[in-house]
């Protein structure tokens, strides 16, 4: 985790300074809160941190002797995770329509599933001794739908500065602590090697933002949640790990699940772009930006706390206790700047 995030730390400045030398900006626009061009390739500096820091790990053994089995897993989601960067990239330079975006999506997450990450079977709540294996057709579709979903869902939240990449690094740290729970040493060490690149990215990110993620990092971190939750904590899956990666990413699949109703309800198309997002709400109610992105982190470490007691983590109660405390100080510090006087960027 500190490899990833100094990694990303020391390659996103330089990230930032090719883009304005080449001119590879983000316009502002009324549905956006940036006042000034801004470089948005911010996602390669996560993603060659990400990537360098688990291959220190590697060559210093800290995977260990991986059964063949899990070490598949292992390059399958580090293959899909720069796959779907790469996806997300071409839309930063070449701006694709959605629907050509989803099929690519769609694609790569087919081929991962066909390499060993999958929904494949689920123990029966009433008697853990019976197992639902699914069909291949039912576990494709709805491990295509898990993963290209969360993927979705973190590109949505990335609306607000630092806004996607805390919320994904508290929900790494969360995964981090479940799959060491669950002796799932593998995917525990992608999440904390997530979870650092998405701290070593906020250095530059969190308000007022110097540079953007785009949708290239925006589809990596969200493939690389969906992806680590199905090796690790979702792996061979029980009905309570079924709800441990729902209650880590259940804030940004509300968001989703929300936005699509109220377009579709609107009959508009679930891609057209507006202001339904929770935190557009919570700006629009008088929050600041910062009071916004925050209130957001608050309410994600929150349900993390809530899986680490599904997932019988050590010191659970502990963790939930300051996780409750720590979610009402900051409403109760939100609900009084809305009335006294907001967050300013200087604070």
């Amino acid at each position: 985790m500190v490899g990833a995030g100094l990694f990303t730390a020391a390659i996103v400045p330089m990230v930032r300074q090719l883009g304005l030398k080449w001119g590879l900006i983000d316009q502002p626009d009324p549905r956006k809160q940036h006042l000034e061009p801004m470089v948005r390739l911010g996602g390669i500096g996560i993603v060659l941190g990400f990537c360098l820091a688990l291959l220190i790990t590697w060559l210093l053994g800290g995977f260990g002797n991986l059964p063949a089995s899990r070490d598949q897993l292992i390059w399958s989601t580090l293959i899909g995770g720069v796959a779907f960067f790469a996806v997300g990239l071409s839309d930063d330079l070449f701006q694709l329509p959605p629907l050509p975006r989803l099929a690519l999506q769609i694609a790569v997450a087919t081929v991962v599933w066909s390499q060993g990450v999958k929904i494949g079977s689920i123990t029966l709540p009433f008697d853990s001794t019976l197992s639902l294996s699914l069909p291949d057709w039912l576990s494709a579709i709805i491990t295509v739908i898990w993963l290209v979903g969360i993927t979705n869902a973190i590109n949505w939240l990335d609306g607000l500065d630092g806004l996607a990449a805390g919320v994904s690094g508290i929900a790494a740290v969360g995964l981090l602590s479940v799959s060491f729970s669950l002796h799932q040493t593998g995917a525990g060490l992608l999440a904390a090697a997530l979870a650092g690149a998405c701290l070593g990215f906020l250095r530059d990110n969190f308000n007022p933002a110097r540079i953007f993620m785009g949708d290239g990092g925006s589809y990596f971190l969200g493939f690389s949640l969906a992806a680590i939750s199905l090796v690790g904590p979702a792996k061979e899956l029980t009905t309570v790990s079924l709800l441990l990666p729902l209650l880590i990413l259940s804030l940004p699949l509300a968001d989703m699940s929300a936005v699509i109703m109220g377009r579709v309800s609107s009959g508009r198309s679930p891609f057209y772009p507006d202001r339904r997002h929770l935190h557009h709400r919570l700006l629009r109610a008088g929050f600041s930006h910062r009071r916004t992105v925050v209130l957001i982190y608050a309410f994600t470490q929150w349900f993390v706390a809530l899986a680490m007691v599904a997932a019988n983590a050590e010191l659970r109660f502990l963790w939930l206790a300051l996780a409750t405390g720590v979610l009402i100080w900051v409403v109760v510090r939100s609900h009084r700047s809305q009335r006294d006087e907001p967050l300013d960027q200087g604070e």
